[in-house]
């Protein structure tokens, strides 16, 4: 941005007041290949998503592997601060979410063990929340805006 860019640059270092222009050969001052590392963070990693459009009805399903055992992020919507935060601790998967006012959201926990969720320590029916489903491993709730914190035993 101090040197000019209202686009995401090919290069970080496409133009230097020392140096001037980089190479023309790969120097575009429009590419989007970097952002698109942004977008795929918080859509699979994090797992937020909209249902619909301005974010009204949202879907967060992280997706852990490859290496990664833990992720947080807050993406900032229309209708405030949606956050997904998980990490695998030993056998246990644990995921945080944030889900902001006038939003419903269908968060998906990855387990192999349905019985096995929790939400603020107690078992999902205690605590209030129905299993939408259970789809590929993973098990489906409809949630409505709030803060949420669940455990459950991780998939292999």
């Amino acid at each position: 941005m101090t040197l000019g860019a209202t686009t995401m640059w090919e290069r970080w270092n496409g133009w230097t007041p020392d140096k001037g222009f980089a190479d023309s050969g790969m120097n575009s001052f429009n590419h989007y290949a970097f952002g698109a590392v942004g977008e795929w963070l918080y859509s699979r990693v994090a797992g937020i998503r909209p249902e619909t459009p301005g974010f009204s009805r949202i879907r967060i399903e992280p997706v852990p592997g490859g290496g990664l055992t833990s992720a947080r992020m807050a993406y900032q919507s229309i209708r405030g601060p949606i956050i997904s935060s998980w990490r695998v601790e030993g056998d246990s998967f644990l995921l945080d979410v944030e889900i902001p006012a006038n939003t419903t959201a269908t968060v998906c926990i990855p387990t192999g063990d349905a019985a096995s969720v929790t939400e603020g320590g107690k078992p999902l029916e205690e605590a209030g929340i129905s299993v939408e489903t259970i789809l590929d491993g993973s098990i489906l709730c409809r949630l409505g805006s709030g803060t949420y914190q669940f455990q459950a035993l991780a998939r292999k």
